[in-house]
């Protein structure tokens, strides 16, 4: 792409992989500047300027006054909104030709879409998860009359925005299907899969106690398309120890289950920084992913690919069909169960906690798919390849 353009990326999460494609169309002599939510809890990436960076590159948190209140549905939305404006106030002061935003609630995302309107830019839609779908399915069963109606709404909001992109960057195939039911042209859409940062995810750990005790990690969100009863379930059926590294209500709850029920071998730690991330997944004989049924077809999580890189081998309880799932299928670099089959999941623990041959297999075969899939140079081609389309359709328009 010969094109210098202006781009805004917009990560509400502050994931590593996206702040790493930034990083690498920086490099590539775009001005560039990465817009992530510094209030939303959950697991970040390497979010401030290093000294190799290039002068291109500029990376802008912002940040709510208040604490977030994820569990609040009424003061959440007024939070995600203001997020909006917040990155709208970045739209404006950096005037981009292109925002390309992510992980953006639907309120938020409808905010930064007036925002880049309003200057002009193009916006493309960095679909991580269809918001709306998980919601219809999940909603109304709370709340029978109002969640209903508030489905309906973000149905409505999401699938107006994406109609109104002029591209989608869908994460997977199993996406194109809701989407073109619901008028989005296949014209406006690409696939590219989520990746892991690999350069900055070695494969190697310490030197490990000797006790000879199995050591698992689950690191990242819990939330309501997280079970983790199944944790429960199998520190207490096996001779292993559990760390869980998360934050929020959901791992209070397990935390509290754990002491509450005399369960001494699972403990529930605060995330680490992603500088200590390495070592942590690398110390760790297994890594543990979950997500629960009715959040698997929208939903691809990206611990997993986290988890490839370190060349440990993946326990999930993910639904059949779900990307993540059939990536450690086909690669053979885990052992999966579906979702609230504790029964599987704990008989793959076993197997996994037992067999060190197995381990190191699947562990070998999935650092291999990240050393095949994960080079940020060829996806980075991929999005330049996208922008470079975009701007040029408009000039043979003109």
């Amino acid at each position: 792409m010969n094109c210098r353009r202006r781009i805004l990326i917009h990560d509400y999460s502050g994931h590593p992989f996206q702040v790493q494609l930034s990083r690498c169309l920086a490099e590539r002599g775009h001005q560039v500047l990465h817009v992530h939510s510094e209030s939303f809890q959950t697991p970040k990436g390497d979010l401030t300027k290093r000294s190799d960076d290039p002068t291109s590159l500029q990376i802008a948190g912002v940040h709510l006054d208040g604490v977030f209140h994820k569990n609040s549905f009424l003061r959440r939305r007024s939070q995600e909104i203001e997020t909006g404006r917040l990155v709208a106030v970045q739209i404006q002061q950096f005037r981009p030709e292109v925002v390309i935003s992510s992980n953006a609630p639907l309120d938020t995302q409808a905010v930064i879409y007036k925002a880049t309107r309003a200057i002009g830019a193009k916006f493309v839609f960095w679909l991580q998860d269809i918001y709306s779908e998980a919601i219809g399915r999940i909603l109304p069963r709370k709340l029978p009359v109002l969640g209903s109606l508030v489905a309906k709404r973000y149905r409505k909001l999401e699938y107006d925005l994406l109609r109104g992109s002029d591209q989608i960057v869908a994460i997977t195939d199993d996406f194109i299907p809701f989407l073109c039911n619901n008028g989005v042209s296949t014209h406006d859409i690409s696939v590219i899969e989520n990746w892991a940062p690999l350069n900055d995810l070695s494969a190697q750990g310490r030197a490990k106690p000797g006790n000879g005790t199995i050591h698992a990690v689950y690191a990242g969100t819990l939330g309501y398309k997280h079970n983790p009863a199944v944790l429960l379930s199998a520190a207490k059926e096996l001779p292993v120890t559990i760390d869980v590294l998360s934050e929020g209500r959901a791992a209070d709850e397990l935390a509290h289950r754990a002491k509450s029920e005399g369960i001494t071998n699972l403990v529930v730690r605060p995330w680490v920084r992603f500088s200590d991330l390495p070592g942590v997944l690398a110390d760790a004989d297994i890594l543990i992913a979950m997500i629960e049924a009715d959040a698997g077809i929208f939903s691809v999580p990206s611990k997993v690919l986290t988890y490839l890189c370190s060349g440990k081998p993946v326990l999930a309880a993910i639904p059949a069909g779900n990307l993540a799932r059939r990536i450690l299928e086909r690669e053979e670099a885990g052992l999966v169960s579906e979702p609230g089959n504790h029964t599987d999941f704990v008989t793959n623990f076993r197997q996994l906690a037992e067999r060190a041959e197995v381990r190191a297999k699947l562990g070998a075969n999935g650092r291999a798919y990240a050393e095949r899939s994960f080079r940020i140079e060829g996806i980075a081609d991929r999005f330049e390849g996208i922008l470079e389309r975009l701007f040029l359709m408009e000039l043979q328009a003109k």
